[in-house]
């Protein structure tokens, strides 16, 4: 995937995400298909966070020649459900705000800027065009994952 490919799609996440939130019924918003499983509100809730993460991990590659990664996971609070006490209205704005500035700081990246590496604890290799294609994947599962959730049939 180009880079100019690859803003794009990332310009476009948020009103892929959050057209697909507000389709989900207001009763079945916060409900979990299974008590260890996320809600359509929880899982865009979690995506209001990152981009926040992505433009640091960006700024120390940027700045570093050998920065070292640490993966993110979800905290043990937002697994047992704090997520579900996030307004989601605000959440999603933050999410549009900081997408936004995103989009402006890779924008401005040069062809080499793209191709710089760092140390990543779970993967071979790691640069900023792997790290920007990986926060573009992640947010489609999670979108796969609230449009499974509106569109399920079967709550117990």
């Amino acid at each position: 995937m180009d880079t100019q490919t690859l803003i794009a799609s990332l310009e476009a996440a948020p009103g892929i995400i959050i057209g697909l939130v507000r389709e989900v019924s207001p009763q079945n918003l916060k409900r979990r298909p299974a008590p260890d499983k996320w809600s359509a509100h929880e899982h865009a809730c979690h995506l209001s966070g990152g981009d926040a993460a992505f433009l640091s991990r960006l700024e120390l590659m940027l700045s570093e020649s050998h920065p070292q990664i640490k993966s993110m996971q979800p905290s043990p609070d937002e697994e047992a459900g704090s997520l579900l006490n996030v307004d989601l209205d605000e959440a999603l704005d933050v999410y549009v705000r900081e997408r936004a500035l995103v989009v402006k700081r890779l924008k401005e990246l040069s062809a080499e800027d793209w191709q710089r590496t760092a140390e990543h604890e779970a993967f071979s290799h790691y640069s900023v065009h792997i790290m920007f294609r990986h926060m573009l994947i992640h947010e489609m599962h999670h979108a796969y994952k609230i449009d499974e959730l509106m569109l399920k049939k079967d709550w117990e």
